[in-house]
């Protein structure tokens, strides 16, 4: 099991790299924004693959994830307006903030 400290390092470390991409070229840093906070999920123990909210978990969060990955998707095949490609930066910077501050390791 990893440190939980360094982990969030790691996490905040690989965010502020995205960040700045995400600023110059939103639609080539989604998918890898999506991939860090897939892994954020995937270390804080949520289950992406049934995504059915687990008791106690907040659905908005399982909604938005779902709904930022699928954009992601969809901006890897192109012709996506830049105001989708920002929601779903949004949502995930959202998210991130969540498990940043809130949601405690495993």
């Amino acid at each position: 099991m990893n440190e939980p400290g360094l982990d969030l390092h790691e996490w905040e470390t690989r965010w502020a790299e995205l960040q700045e991409l995400a600023e110059s070229a939103p639609d080539e840093a989604l998918p890898e924004i999506v991939r860090a906070v897939e892994q954020m999920l995937t270390e804080r123990g949520y289950d992406l693959e049934n995504p059915v909210v687990i008791e106690g978990e907040d659905p908005d969060l399982m909604r938005d994830f779902v709904a930022a990955r699928d954009i992601a998707r969809a901006a890897e095949q192109g012709g996506l307006e830049r105001e989708d490609i920002e929601t779903a930066l949004d949502d995930l910077a959202e998210i991130h903030d969540y498990l940043v501050e809130q949601r405690a390791a495993p």
